[in-house]
């Protein structure tokens, strides 16, 4: 059996349908990352903020409400035909909801901490329930009426990887027929101005690989799929998972741990290295993280294979990003893209001269062909890292 990626839905800072997502990434390379001062006050940063409207959540109790679930519900609404289709074909209890985030409803309690400050009561609409890690799992099995395993996996920039090597395994060992899958993560003073505290975030847009690299651009989005084991055009393939132990914030500059996922994941794939036709890489424009994963994938896959990191379009959107760019990955693998449009990377080009080189993405870069196979890194803080790889069934 093979876990398969039928039907994906996003939303982030480019856009909110397939159709847009494609047109500003894969034609006009176009960054949604925009300098606002919403989340950090008297400091205008750039962020990778959605614009779309959201889902309402008024008819809901108030310790589900919480903008986060509001994105979830607006990815889920993507493909929610394809899910209930699956519901009433496989059963409720056959169906399961595995999802990332590292933020869950913060923001909603930095609104209501913000009212006590001035007068020492809690706004109606708050409710501590909102900020639980548990939150959009429990939430997308109420809305779907289903009673399969329903939990969330956080471990920061790595969760929602995490979480779909989870959902691939209830398949495996025959737990459910269905998984909803993926990540959501919202903006929130609390992570900005944690990044900022750890001089993490760029005050311009960020620069992956880039000699000037100077840190991270904050993102928010949700990519949902669902998973089963009937035959699609891209399956997830492999998937590895592994720790540094190094340090609460920094990667091992080695990258031993980084090195152990990718080789799981391409072990279990059933694959080379040099069958590889593109990664997405982690790639935060941070000093140390860039200089770390480049190396690592200059060893493994030299300087041959496409990479690219496309955090510059959407921010780093934490415990969502890499069900993000799996989705990425997956719209660059679908049949229409016969050509093998490759999703860019966006900096001003100065190589940094203590970095391997490596085959990075310029704008309108083709293939020639379909894309087979892709590989995308997550390397989270406490030197939690997860690998995946997709694999285009025909």
């Amino acid at each position: 059996m093979m876990p398969y990626l039928n039907e994906c839905g996003i939303v982030c800072s480019l856009g909110d349908t397939h159709d847009a997502i494609k047109a500003r990434l894969f034609e006009r390379a176009e960054s949604g990352v925009t300098m606002t001062d919403a989340w950090s006050a008297e400091r205008v940063l750039p962020l990778g903020c959605v614009t779309a409207e959201l889902p309402s959540m008024e008819a809901w109790p108030v310790q589900q409400r919480s903008r986060n679930n509001q994105m979830a519900l607006a990815a889920l609404s993507q493909i929610r035909p394809a899910v209930d289709a699956a519901i009433a074909r496989f059963g409720a209890d056959r169906i399961a909801v595995v999802i990332g985030t590292s933020t869950s409803g913060v923001a909603s309690t930095e609104t209501a901490l913000r009212q006590y400050a001035v007068d020492a009561s809690l706004p109606d609409a708050f409710h501590y329930a909102q900020q639980e890690m548990g939150s959009p799992a429990s939430m997308l099995a109420i809305e779907l009426g289903i009673s399969g395993p329903a939990y969330v996996h956080s471990s920061a920039c790595s969760s929602s990887a995490k979480a779909m090597a989870s959902a691939a395994r209830l398949l495996n060992m025959g737990l459910c027929d269905a998984v909803v899958t993926g990540g959501v993560d919202t903006m929130c003073a609390f992570t900005v101005a944690g990044f900022s505290a750890l001089e993490s975030v760029s005050a311009a847009q960020c620069n992956p690989l880039s000699a000037n690299r100077k840190g991270i651009n904050i993102g928010e989005g949700a990519a949902l799929f669902l998973m089963t084991n009937e035959p699609a055009a891209v399956a997830l393939r492999g998937w590895g998972e592994s720790s540094d132990g190094h340090h609460m914030s920094a990667p091992d500059p080695a990258g031993s741990g980084a090195r152990l996922s990718i080789a799981q994941a391409l072990q279990r794939a059933g694959i080379c290295a040099s069958e590889i036709d593109y990664i997405n890489m982690h790639g935060t424009a941070t000093v140390q993280n860039d200089a770390m994963e480049s190396r690592v994938i200059h060893d493994l896959f030299g300087a041959h294979v496409a990479v690219s990191s496309t955090k510059p379009f959407t921010g780093h959107t934490l415990g969502a990003a890499a069900a993000i760019e799996a989705a990425i990955c997956w719209l660059a693998m679908q049949d229409e893209n016969v050509d093998g449009v490759l999703p860019p990377h966006l900096w001003d080009g100065v190589q940094d001269s203590s970095l391997p080189t490596l085959n990075v993405v310029a704008p309108g870069t083709l293939l020639g062909r379909p894309v087979r196979w892709a590989l995308s890194n997550s390397f989270a803080f406490g030197g939690s890292n997860a690998t995946l790889v997709f694999g285009r069934s025909a």
